[in-house]
């Protein structure tokens, strides 16, 4: 097996020994096949990032372990890969640790090899659980400092939260959802989430239902959750609750699977009147471009990738500390007609 790389460099990257490298490229056995997939998984994203950054000057390990679906962590690695030779002098290189669905002790066993075998950051999406946050506070005590994306850990020792005040993006929708509604009369709104452990999308979810509240009290909620934003989970969780509930004539998708809600409703011969979703991801451009969804909240994932790197930078002495907390990102309301070109996603 032939590669460009140290295998020094690509021991670093999968996180493992360089006598373990050794033995994979010379292909003499011996080594469990998970390690092997670290191992051809390194070469691969070594590879993929020479293209784009030299492996000069000074260089920093970045770790990013996200539990979400695979079409937004494609969408965050795009962004972030893209945002690299931004950040020159300095050289990030980086390690994806992703996973549509993980259990908690999961998510901490990753975090602890994380942690021992060292790291310059970690860009993390993660359920806010008790484990979890320990696990954080344990990398920040290491001196690894942890960014948050999109939902946050805010009783962890994390660095910093990177990504949209997620209630106020949950109280944009309760305006739009109730305008594009119009009537008076009760009607439901379904709101589904991945899961409820995510602050994030609880965040979203608090807001939502305080502005229907305080503005639209003629509509009412029904909740449907842990589909994980997975289509076949979310389907089936939304074709229930349209059986239980004949008033729900609008959506709002706070943890995605949205191709699948579509479905979910044309199978039960049900129209929806407007249905709000989250980020710019392949699915959900193509289900704007077809008029089956009405709007999309996005944030530019590239400037959350650059903030978040420059985070990391900051942490280590790269870069000068701010005098001031950068804002949280810009909320985006996306329709079929100002759709913008993100990384080819149009």
């Amino acid at each position: 097996m032939t590669h460009p790389f140290p295998v020094k460099v690509v021991a670093l990257q999968a996180g493992v020994s360089v006598a373990t490298v050794d033995r994979v490229i010379k292909q003499r056995g011996g080594v469990h096949a998970n390690t092997v997939r670290r191992v051809m998984q390194a070469l691969d994203e070594l590879a993929r990032q020479s293209t784009q950054v030299g492996l000069s000057g000074r260089k920093f390990m970045l770790d990013v372990l996200m539990v979400a679906p695979r079409r937004f962590t494609d969408a965050v690695r795009a962004a972030l890969e893209a945002e690299l030779p931004s950040l020159h002098p300095a050289v990030l290189r980086s390690r994806f640790h992703l996973h549509e669905t993980l259990d908690v002790d999961g998510i901490v066993d990753l975090l602890e090899r994380i942690r021992k075998n060292g790291s310059h950051g970690v860009l993390l999406k993660a359920p806010d659980l008790p484990a979890v946050a320990e696990a954080v506070n344990r990398l920040a005590a290491a001196g690894i400092p942890v960014v948050t994306l999109v939902t946050d850990l805010p009783g962890s020792a994390r660095r910093s939260y990177v990504g949209m005040d997620n209630r106020a993006a949950g109280e944009t929708a309760a305006c739009l959802v109730g305008q594009w509604l119009g009537s008076r009369k009760k009607q439901q709104v379904l709101v589904t989430l991945s899961s409820n452990r995510f602050h994030g999308e609880e965040e979203r979810e608090i807001g939502f239902r305080r502005a229907l509240r305080e503005r639209h009290r003629h509509l009412s909620i029904v909740e449907v959750s842990e589909g994980h934003g997975i289509d076949g989970a979310t389907g089936a969780l939304v074709r229930l609750a349209l059986a239980d509930h004949p008033a729900i004539a609008a959506v709002y998708s706070i943890g995605g699977g949205n191709a699948a809600i579509v479905q979910a409703f044309a199978r039960a011969g049900r129209p929806c009147q407007v249905f709000i979703g989250h980020d710019l991801d392949a699915d959900n451009v193509a289900l704007l471009k077809s008029d089956a969804i009405q709007a999309v909240l996005h944030h530019d994932l590239g400037q959350d990738m650059r903030r978040a790197c420059q985070e990391i930078l900051r942490a280590q002495g790269a870069l000068p500390a701010l005098a001031q907390s950068p804002s949280l990102s810009t909320i985006q309301i996306v329709t079929p007609w100002n759709l913008p070109v993100l990384n080819g996603v149009n």
